[in-house]
């Protein structure tokens, strides 16, 4: 959403945001900033502010220090917000866009990624904006590389009449240079539909990659990878457009190692620097909304409720029933999990 006094998406985040009532000029840096709260070991930060401030005054986003960036910005949906105005001209909400996405991209280490989740709306802009050689200041600048145009895809949905049902939301991911950037692949592996649906014996003999797991498709869904609603155990109180932490665990586990520092400009309810932590990162996120930068730190404090460092979330999503097979090849099956060598 917005920076100084942008409110974060109601819920989900309370104030990201711009400047009073929504406008999109120019922040200007007021010094060296100190964190609101902080947790050392591994070191974790939370800074109140406008993110376009904040990014010009943490000296690692100066310093270009950062190794992986994702932010989940406000839409511009209209959205009901304490502080902030979610329902700025269209110009102005890309130009306040398009400067938050220059200073993370200032703010990354020449090996870095940006993962940006946003909607249809403006995600057609945003990757022709990180394709392009110009900054926000019309500076001259490299372009991004873009590896994956992935899709997050939830079943609750609004219910709407005229048009088809939203259920999906972009997951943009960028390097600074196509061949250098971090890319961890077992953590991330889940079980491919050969092995849980058609129990195809050559999953257990691959030559590359391993037995019976795939990496993810880049539509992403799944058990607690849905829209956190109603009753669901990941859900804080006055967030209700929180994204689950199997959707976090994946990029920071995908595309940052242990050590390495994360950065968040829109915290929220606290999601990504819980499972930073959790998964040994440093972490820094930046909250415009006071109520909700404590309520996040307090989620942080505790921890994670579905991902664990030393077990990474492999989660089965084939769509459709397992197919009947006989006894001969699932024991067949059983002998090559275990070794065995095809005949």
């Amino acid at each position: 959403m917005t920076p100084e006094t942008m409110v974060k998406r109601g819920s989900k985040r309370s104030a990201k945001g711009t400047t009073s009532g929504g406008s999109a000029r120019v922040q200007k840096s007021g010094g060296e900033a100190k964190p609101t709260y902080s947790l050392p070991k591994p070191d974790t930060r939370v800074y109140l502010g406008d993110c376009r401030a904040r990014l010009r005054d943490i000296p690692e986003c100066r310093a270009g220090e950062v190794d992986l960036v994702f932010a989940d910005p406000p839409f511009n949906w209209k959205r009901d917000y304490a502080e902030w105005h979610d329902s700025m001209p269209t110009d102005d909400y890309l130009a306040f866009t398009r400067e938050w996405i220059d200073l993370c991209v200032r703010a990354l280490k020449p090996d870095g990624s940006i993962w940006i989740n946003i909607p249809d709306d403006w995600a057609a802009e945003i990757v022709v904006h990180l394709k392009g050689n110009k900054d926000f200041e019309g500076n001259e600048r490299a372009p991004l590389h873009m590896v994956s145009w992935c899709i997050w895809h939830y079943r609750f949905g609004q219910n709407v009449s005229g048009r088809f049902i939203n259920s999906k939301v972009h997951v943009l991911y960028f390097s600074k240079d196509a061949k250098k950037r971090t890319w961890n692949e077992e953590p991330i592996l889940e079980p491919s539909d050969r092995a849980t649906t058609y129990f195809d014996d050559r999953t257990y003999n691959k030559k590359e990659g391993k037995s019976g797991l795939r990496v993810p498709m880049d539509v992403w869904y799944g058990p607690n990878w849905g829209r956190i609603q109603g009753n669901n155990k990941e859900r804080r109180a006055n967030h209700d457009n929180q994204i689950p932490e199997l959707y976090l665990e994946r990029v920071i586990r995908a595309t940052s190692n242990e050590g390495d520092l994360v950065l968040d400009p829109f915290l929220g309810s606290g999601t990504t620097c819980t499972v930073a932590r959790e998964l040994n990162r440093r972490s820094i996120g930046i909250e415009f909304g006071e109520g909700t930068a404590k309520s996040a730190f307090e989620r942080i404090e505790k921890g994670p409720l579905r991902v664990k460092r030393a077990t990474p979330n492999r989660t089965v999503t084939a769509i459709f029933s397992p197919r009947n097979v006989g006894e001969k090849r699932l024991k067949r099956i059983e002998k090559m999990k275990n070794g065995a060598k095809p005949k």
